[in-house]
This record gives C-alpha cells, structure tokens and sequence, in this order.
C-alpha cells in the first residue's frame, strides 16, 4: 500500500515538471515572435519573427512576401510593388498579384491600370499592337479611338473684289471657307480645304473720291513741281528760239572760230 502511494507522488511530480517546462518554452516562443518595433522588427510591422520577417503590418499598410532565393520575407509597404494590387480586409490588409499578361500595375486581378513598358492599354488589357479602329497613344502608351476630320458648310461668297478694292475694275476674284468641326487625330484623316477662290465679273463703276482706283488728280509732290518748272523754262526757250531770236554767242566762241579759219589751208587748182 505504501509503495503504491509513493508511485503515486512521483507521477504528479513528474507531470508538473513537465507542465511548467512547456510554459517556459511557450513563453520564450512567445517573446521570440510578439517583439515590438523597439525590439528589432522592421519599420512598419505589427508582430514580426527573426527568421520570417514581418507576420503581420500596421493599420492602413500593406503585407507583401519578398523572395531572397529560395527564402521569403514579410515586409510591410505603403503601396503595393509592381505587378501588384492591394487588397483590405478586417483581418489583414496584402498585395495580391495581377493576372492580367504585360500588366504593371492593376485594379484587381484581371483589370490592368499601366501595362509595362512597349505595351498599350485598352479596355483594362495590354497589347503590343492596338485593335482595329483604335490608334496608339506614344505619350500616354494607350490606345486612343482614330478621329477623322470633319468640316462644316461652305460659307457664302465673299464680294467682287480686286487687290483689296470694290471699285474701278471689271474683272476680279471672290472667294469663300468653311470652319472645322472636329480636328483629326494622328492617324485620322486629314483635313480637306477650307478655303476656295474663283475669277469674278462685275459692271464696272467709279470709285468715290477718296478711295482707291479713283483716277482724279492727286496731289503733286514739291521734288517733281520743281523739275516740272525746269523742264517747262527750257520748252519756253526752245520755242522762243524757234520763233526767230537769236541767241548771242560768247565772244570766247568767236575767236575760236576765227582760229579755225585760219589754219584750214586753201587750195588753188590752176587749169591749162
């Protein structure tokens, strides 16, 4: 009887060893992995562990796995990497990865937002050469609808008009446009021509005074009155020297003329 008390005691003994062991080992565990940002945990993180990084974020951060090799490493991100899209949820929020092909960055799994680079958006997918009907966009890399040139109605002609006057001709030119209603995109059709002229004829009427292509008198100028005036002096001689007055001659003139008299020489031909 007393053997079997003493059996007893020592399996109690035994068992409350072994109970207060794992408490210890859960504690350590405990301590190991419910560290705060003081104690080492990266910038960000809520519970962290030294051999996995981050298990779980702040609020309003992201949860992302980074591969190092064949490891993976929690961290927690303000916005999700590229190819990545968050996701929020009451318990934790992540980045999850877009499925869609060429995709940089997305909405959600199969709505891409920016496609990676020599890649077009369209309709939340990415081609390398857009759809029939749509052009590409270089500076915005999507894929824009082609836009045709469209124009409205001619207006009317313009009046018979000839180097800028109505008046003082017969023949002349008019002409008329048209506006544009909707300009061409960069692989649209260009534009026709807005613009159109023709020949013209009208009854020919005087102009009023004052405009040009009147032919009245103008004014004189004070340069041209002057050489007028010369001009008109010698007519007045000319004719008055043709009317019979003589015009006297310069003595020097004479003596000159008297020189050359006298050394022509004269020949007398005598006949037998």
């Amino acid at each position: 009887m007393q053997f079997q008390l003493i059996s007893v005691v020592l399996i109690l003994l035994n068992c409350m060893e072994y109970i207060g062991s794992q408490n210890a080992s859960r504690g350590r565990r405990h301590r190991r992995t419910n560290t705060g940002v003081n104690q080492g945990c990266p910038k960000g993180c809520d519970r962290c562990s030294e051999f996995n990084g981050c298990l779980s974020c702040m609020p309003r951060l992201f949860f992302s796995l980074e591969r190092n090799g064949m490891k993976q490493t929690g961290v927690c991100l303000s916005s999700c990497p590229s190819g990545y899209y968050g996701v929020r949820t009451p318990e934790m929020n992540k980045c999850a990865q877009c499925t869609a092909d060429n995709c940089d960055t997305c909405f959600n799994k199969n709505f891409c937002t920016k496609c990676k680079p020599a890649f077009y958006l369209h309709k939340g997918r990415c081609f390398d050469i857009c759809p029939e009907g749509f052009a590409p966009n270089n500076q915005t890399m999507e894929c824009t609808t082609t836009v045709h040139c469209e124009v409205g109605e001619w207006n009317a002609w313009s009046p018979c008009t000839k180097r800028g006057r109505t008046c003082g001709f017969r023949r002349g030119s008019e002409s008329r446009s048209r506006d544009i209603v909707l300009e061409p995109s960069a692989h649209g059709n260009s534009c026709p021509k807005t613009t159109e002229r023709r020949k013209c004829n009208v009854q020919k009427k005087r102009c009023p005074p004052g405009q040009k292509g009147n032919k009245s008198k103008e004014p004189k100028k004070p340069g041209r009155e002057m050489t007028q005036d010369k001009q008109g002096k010698g007519s007045r001689r000319g004719k008055e020297n043709k009317g019979g007055r003589v015009r006297k001659e310069r003595p020097e003139n004479k003596k000159r003329r008297g020189q050359s008299k006298k050394q022509i020489p004269t020949t007398v031909s005598t006949v037998q």
